[in-house]
């Protein structure tokens, strides 16, 4: 859990003042004008300068790898229970404030498995089975709700075709989603069929004996593994594996890890009573996730309070058929012909150049990259951070700039920027070259655009 929230705090650090910082692709100020407290608890509604952004992202950074040594949990309960409670108020700010960038059921998942965290107690406390049971339960919920809106939502996973093109057109695939592309198509069916059994089936399992739960919690981690290596999702299969570790009585973890042999000392009255109070106030809350899960009209990663305690989860309820992608392209000449010279920017982890392999990032999470993927699906005026992103870049932003692998203008800022929409698809086994990659051209995506200025002596030519 330390190690996911380090990972957190290392994205907020590096990416989070160019989203949404003071002059970033969607300021928090104009998310957060009117916003109180009490819909959406955040320490940026008071105060947001970009300085004090980096302050609490390299606090929440210091404070997960104090986590990450085990210092806090030979502190003591008092320490262990300040140190993850500061790690999910800080988080819970980040994400509050976040918008749009911050929408994910990753985001949501860390800070309902990391409110959990705060009653563990500390390395010498043996841990309430009734917190070990709420993990299951979060567990259960994720699983099953993205096995239920599956079913619900897209025909491909029921006609068992979904991963014919899936590695394909997923958001970012990895450098082995190719090699699982050419798998036979009676493998790629009982992969949709082995996915319906995990999600469907084994979250049933969580809840039973101690082997019945072990062979689950197994199971959801090679499923969980087998994801990691076909794309790229934040930090989703990792924290859920830390989630399976829940399914394992002490007989199981010691024949994995059989140094691990810590005396437990039984709770204190104080952390009973604590204990038992998150247990029934997990209960009530999940009263509003239990229907959703129930309904026909289920929705995926959707909080039910402002906390963020006790959410509903989901993947892949609607699954793209064809890849497509925007390429943005800047000019330096101020006046456009026939023979412009366009450049690409290149980002860090979406398809770009034909010829550059995917990289694997899991559990890191390149933000602005992801919602490239959402844009290409359509016009550019339904996502209100593309144009002010394609501003940024026209301006020299170098904080919006460093989101990106390649800046083809580091020195200037371009002087027109458009964008292109292509079509991809892997390349096949006898292409010639070194391509990764082959594409299509559909057509543009957004028409070239300059910053109108004042003492600017460009003229549209349009």
């Amino acid at each position: 859990m330390a190690f996911i929230y380090f990972i957190g705090f290392l994205i907020a650090l590096n990416q989070y003042g160019a989203l949404v910082g003071e002059k970033g692709i969607l300021p928090m100020k104009n998310f957060l004008q009117g916003v109180r407290f009490r819909q959406a608890p955040s320490i940026f509604i008071f105060y947001r300068s970009d300085r004090f952004l980096q302050m609490c992202a390299g606090l929440g950074v210091a404070l997960s790898l104090f986590a990450f040594s085990g210092m806090s949990e030979k502190c003591g309960l008092f320490v262990s229970m300040l140190v993850w409670f500061v790690l999910w108020a800080l988080y819970q700010s980040f994400v509050n404030a976040g918008g749009i960038f911050y929408s994910y059921g990753w985001e949501i998942m860390l800070l309902e498995a990391g409110f959990l965290a705060i009653f563990l107690g500390s390395a010498d406390v043996a841990p309430s089975i009734l917190t070990i049971g709420l993990y299951r339960w979060v567990l259960f919920r994720m699983m099953l709700g993205a096995g239920l809106i599956k079913i619900r939502c897209d025909s491909c996973w029921r006609a068992f075709t979904t991963m014919t093109f899936y590695y394909e057109t997923q958001p970012l695939p990895g450098p082995f989603s190719r090699l699982f592309h050419r798998l036979p198509i009676f493998i790629h069916k009982l992969s949709v069929l082995f996915t319906h059994v995990v999600e469907l089936v084994v979250p049933f399992f969580f809840f039973w004996p101690e082997k019945g739960v072990a062979l689950a919690g197994t199971v959801t981690i090679l499923f969980q593994v087998l994801l990691l290596l076909s794309g790229n999702l934040s930090w989703l299969n990792c924290l859920t594996i830390v989630l399976c570790f829940s399914c394992f009585s002490d007989t199981y973890i010691h024949l994995v890890f059989p140094w691990i042999r810590t005396p437990f000392a039984s709770l204190s009255g104080i952390h009973f009573g604590l204990t038992t109070a998150l247990a029934a106030l997990i209960a009530y809350l999940s009263i509003k996730p239990i229907k959703n899960l129930l309904s026909s009209r289920q929705v995926m990663n959707r909080n039910f309070d402002p906390l963020n305690l006790v959410n509903t989860y989901g993947a892949f309820g609607s699954v793209t058929r064809v890849r497509r992608e925007i390429i943005i392209e800047g000019t330096s000449d101020l006046g456009l012909s026939e023979t412009t010279n366009w450049v690409p920017y290149e980002f860090k982890a979406k398809p770009g150049s034909v010829t550059r392999h995917p990289p694997q990032v899991t559990p890191y999470h390149y933000k602005i990259d992801w919602q490239m993927w959402f844009a290409a699906m359509s016009d550019y005026k339904h996502h209100p951070w593309f144009i002010p992103f394609i501003d940024r870049l026209l301006e020299g932003n170098a904080g919006v700039a460093a989101l990106l692998r390649h800046n083809p203008f580091p020195e200037k800022p371009p002087a027109f920027i458009r964008a292109r929409l292509y079509e991809y698809k892997f390349a096949p086994k006898r292409s010639s070259g070194e391509d990764f990659w082959v594409r299509k051209e559909i057509g543009e995506y957004l028409p070239p655009v300059y910053l109108r200025k004042k003492t600017d002596p460009i003229k549209n030519p349009l």
